[in-house]
């Protein structure tokens, strides 16, 4: 992952966590990892911050067709883990704390696949339209996560935008390395 350097990539859990990540993809969802519902839980988690951190609206600008498709993936992970005891806390928490979360979820809407275009306001470098694509992790008897990765048109406003968010994104160290 970490050698995808214009490209944004994780690796979730079918409850939504981030579990793995590289630098690009940690400074692409800064405004997630930062939040307090990731301080609070100790690990990032898209539904919580789609759904609990009024950021999440301004951050996804289709927050509103993201926050379906979330409702649907966990939906279809409780299909298929139906005795996960944190996916179903996660499930209750979304449920008692958010009225958007608790009217997708009583539509029974489930998703399998995971790709399309993402359009979201940094608060770094601002736009950005980026393909993305998810693929299963091949584990047995199923693909528990899947990795993501979200990639920009080549010579775009966007391309340019992720190649500045990849410079921020650089660690001090990390560029005198690349200096020398």
């Amino acid at each position: 992952m970490d050698s995808a350097t214009l490209s944004a990539t994780f690796v979730r859990n079918g409850r939504l966590d981030v579990v793995a990540s590289n630098s690009l993809g940690r400074a692409l969802h800064a405004p997630m990892l930062n939040s307090d519902t990731t301080k609070a839980n100790a690990h990032a988690n898209f539904a919580r911050f789609h759904f609990l951190d009024p950021a999440a609206k301004e951050f996804f600008l289709d927050w509103e067709a993201g926050a379906a498709a979330t409702a649907a993936l966990l939906r279809a992970e409780a299909g298929r883990e139906p005795n996960d005891k944190a996916l179903q806390d996660l499930i209750g928490e979304l449920s008692t704390l958010s009225d958007d979360f608790r009217t997708l979820w009583a539509t029974h809407n489930i998703r399998f696949t995971h790709e399309g275009i993402k359009r979201l306001q940094h608060p770094v470098v601002g736009r950005l339209d980026l393909a993305y694509r998810s693929f299963g992790i091949a584990q047995l008897p199923r693909a528990a996560h899947e990795m993501s990765i979200y990639v920009a048109e080549p010579g775009s406003v966007s391309e340019e935008s992720l190649k500045m968010l990849s410079s921020w994104a650089c660690a001090p160290e990390e560029k005198s390395a690349r200096s020398s």
